[in-house]
């Protein structure tokens, strides 16, 4: 099952390296299995000083153009490209938040910065997860490749694979773009190999943004239509990808589960990282299938529930407690 995968390719990327791993984010058009991003260590302390919460694009406009000493916003802000209101809104909630310091004078808001929000992204690691890579899975993620190529948000692109042991990997096979990297695991060893490395993408450049291509066939000789991301752009929405990589994090599919279901439980295949398993199913679960609809949902029992409460609660109250831990940790 592709989720199983997904989430021991998570709990290895996690044991093996010191990056932040985060599952199923992107931009509108683009979403991807795996978000890997590489930090600066110190720069990454510093960015805990704004809290644990994403900061959305709004606020991040208004916290790292935010001075030093106390300056009117608009004089302070570069020009947002839509109404000063909404930026106004936006210093607000950086103040409830406690990561912007206001002040009104003659009927005017001043700000000041708290601290410096820190340059804490060095790179951004893009992974599509493919356990079971057929011929018509290839040429559908062939495309979506060549995509992320083009646009170059990720700084390395990868497939990751089930390992087959055989000498050549399948997945070499198959018609992808050789920019783009192949990682061999095992699930159930959470062992893993290179299998091809990955060219480094111009981040730093305009990319290529593909809009429509050519349908195909011996009398088509239309050309793609494509438009051009500039890197300022392209800057900013990796920065919002990595704050929501870093409030979500890849332990969040709890939050989309039913814990409370007397079926659900966190079994430790690995011995390292506890994954959902349902007991009616016998095996692992997805977000997906483990919700109120689910034919085999059980709420927990009273006595469950109310098992050492309030300090404790029942078991679904406490793997989200342990979630939440190792997701914080």
């Amino acid at each position: 099952m592709e989720f199983g995968f997904e989430v021991s390719l998570c709990s290895w990327l996690e044991t093996n390296t010191d990056w932040l791993v985060a599952r199923q984010l992107g931009t509108r058009d683009r979403r991807w299995d795996t978000i890997v991003l590489e930090c600066d260590p110190d720069a990454l302390r510093e960015r805990a000083t704004f809290g644990s919460k994403r900061l959305d694009s709004d606020l991040l406009h208004v916290v790292r153009n935010a001075p030093a000493d106390w300056t009117y916003y608009r004089d302070a802000l570069p020009d947002p490209g839509y109404p000063w209101r909404y930026v106004r809104e936006s210093i607000h909630r950086a103040d409830d938040r406690g990561i912007l310091e206001t002040r009104k004078r003659a009927n005017r808001i001043e700000i000041r910065r708290k601290w410096p929000y820190p340059d804490w992204l060095e790179r951004v690691i893009a992974i599509e997860n493919k356990p079971d890579l057929d011929a018509s899975a290839a040429r559908a993620l062939g495309s979506q490749l060549e995509y992320d190529v083009a646009v170059a948000l990720a700084d390395e692109v990868w497939v990751a694979t089930r390992a087959t042991g055989e000498r050549v990997e399948p997945v070499l096979l198959e018609d992808l773009p050789i920019e783009v990297g192949v990682l061999a695991l095992e699930p159930e060893t959470l062992s893993a190999s290179v299998e091809w490395y990955p060219r480094t993408l111009a981040v730093d450049e305009s990319g290529t943004r593909i809009l429509e291509r050519p349908a195909g066939g011996a009398r088509d000789g239309s050309a793609a239509r494509f438009e051009y991301v500039e890197s300022d752009v392209k800057a900013e929405k990796r920065l919002e990808i990595a704050e929501r990589a870093y409030e979500r994090g890849w332990r969040s599919f709890v939050e989309t589960m039913r814990p409370d279901c007397r079926h659900f439980e966190l079994r430790a295949t690995d011995g390292l990282q506890a994954l959902p398993f349902c007991q009616a199913k016998g095996r692992l679960q997805t977000a997906r299938e483990c919700s109120g609809s689910c034919s085999a949902f059980e709420p927990e029992p009273p006595a469950w529930r109310t098992k050492g409460w309030p300090l404790e609660g029942g078991p679904g109250a406490c793997c989200r407690r342990v979630l939440e831990r190792r997701r914080s940790r």
